[in-house]
């Protein structure tokens, strides 16, 4: 299961990458907004987090405008290491070498095809591990001060 969430700026990339994912047999669990109403990302960025902290959800993708706010707001969940990317090597690379298991796009920077060149990547990428585990456990050590 794949947590989703997205701002108002995001809902229409949010939703096109639902319907993408539904059809390609991923089921995601929606943690809002449901329009395109002005509202606060981080309402919904922190839900989103949180079930991917805590398990619920494998992974999360969380959109915005820019992916700048949503990305800030998930990483301050503990156990969260979401990427901003607006590419297909950036989704590919912070899934081998950060293991990355959070997801930010910025809606009004990339378009829903290349959105959806950028989740495949991030979904079908493995953590590489090795050198890369040990770089990944003093990142999250900094959540212990």
């Amino acid at each position: 299961m794949i947590a989703i969430a997205s701002d108002h700026g995001g809902y229409h990339l949010k939703e096109h990458l639902k319907a993408y994912l539904a059809a390609r047999g991923i089921t995601c669990e929606d943690f809002g907004t449901g329009g395109t109403d002005s509202c606060d990302y981080p309402l919904f960025a922190a839900p989103a987090a949180r079930a991917v902290a805590g398990g619920r959800c494998e992974k999360g993708i969380v959109i915005c405008t820019t992916g700048i706010g949503m990305s800030i707001a998930a990483n301050k969940v503990r156990g969260v290491r979401c990427a901003l990317c607006g590419d297909a090597l950036s989704a590919e690379m912070t899934r081998r070498h950060n293991d990355a298991n959070m997801l930010a796009i910025g809606a009004g920077m990339v378009g829903p095809f290349a959105a959806e060149r950028i989740v495949d990547a991030f979904l079908n990428t493995q953590f590489e591990g090795g050198r890369h585990s040990r770089r990944v456990e003093q990142v999250m050590a900094l959540e212990e001060g």
